[in-house]
């Protein structure tokens, strides 16, 4: 199957990738038919485990490759991935403030004074959280093009194995992350298809970002090391500001470790999928 995607247009590989992370997320979101609430407990697991795959993702399949085209575009690595992460953070930091939207709990609504309903809030709260896995799909895939053009089968084969792992790694978290969506939505008083319907909706974004990162990377090959950084920075900015204060929030007395444990088996699995296919 690489042999075959290795001969498609790279905004295809893109869209398939993309559609593969909304698919699982679709799946995940599909839960809302058999279970109408979720345990504080799991919640916080999934949380955890979302933002270790996120994080591992941002090492092993952003960073670490960052640094290595780096080297071959004859830049100084450390300061392309410092701009990198720096400029995503910023980008997540200033969606943030310029979008109202509201997370999961009891929070108030955040950024620009709004009367849009509470799920209409949260349905930004979520959109603004796939793009950077999106980008960071569409960055990882865009590296193939740029090796293809270059003329470097071998090496764009090898760039295309580690990115359908990062696409597999952001769909495998996906998955709780769709019914971590849709269940609460379900709690708060939606119909069961409402909830999926916004569940799985969150993540149509990531297609639309995926194909965005790989055709702008491959159009300007130079910009490779920095758009993976980009999207590292831009994953980290998501996991600190949101997903593990949620999960630690939602950890009970009895239970306060399970966004740990969540964090470290999401790492691992990442990890593994980075390294082994990659």
């Amino acid at each position: 199957m690489v042999d075959w995607l290795l001969t498609q247009p790279i905004w295809l590989i893109a869209l398939f990738a993309g559609l593969l992370t909304w698919g699982i997320t679709a799946l995940g979101a599909g839960l809302v038919f058999f279970f109408k609430s979720m345990d504080k407990k799991i919640y916080a697991l999934t949380l955890g485990f979302a933002s270790g795959v996120m994080i591992a993702a941002s090492v092993w399949s952003l960073i670490l490759p960052a640094m290595e085209y780096s080297e071959l575009l004859g830049y100084i690595p450390w300061i392309v991935v410092s701009v990198g992460v720096l400029l995503g953070v910023a980008f997540l930091y200033g969606f943030d403030k310029a979008l109202p939207h509201v997370h999961f709990g009891d929070h108030k609504p955040e950024g620009p004074r709004t009367n849009l309903s509470r799920t209409r809030l949260l349905m930004f709260s979520i959109t603004l959280h796939n793009i950077p896995e999106g980008l960071a799909v569409g960055v990882a895939i865009g590296a193939v093009g740029v090796f293809l053009n270059q003329g470097d089968p071998g090496i764009a084969r090898e760039a295309l194995i580690a990115a359908l792992a990062v696409a597999l790694g952001i769909g495998i978290q996906n998955f709780p992350e769709g019914a971590a969506v849709s269940i609460p939505l379900r709690a708060e008083g939606l119909s069961r298809r409402k909830a999926f319907f916004y569940g799985q909706a969150s993540a149509l974004v990531e297609p639309v970002f995926c194909i965005i990162g790989a055709l702008l990377v491959t159009v300007m090959a130079q910009v490779l090391p920095f758009a993976l950084a980009f999207a590292a920075g831009a994953m980290i900015f998501v996991v600190v500001e949101e997903l593990i204060p949620e999960a630690r929030n939602m950890s009970t007395n009895t239970g306060a470790h399970y966004s740990t444990w969540g964090f470290t088996i999401g790492f691992i699995i990442m990890m593994v999928l980075d390294v082994a296919l990659g």
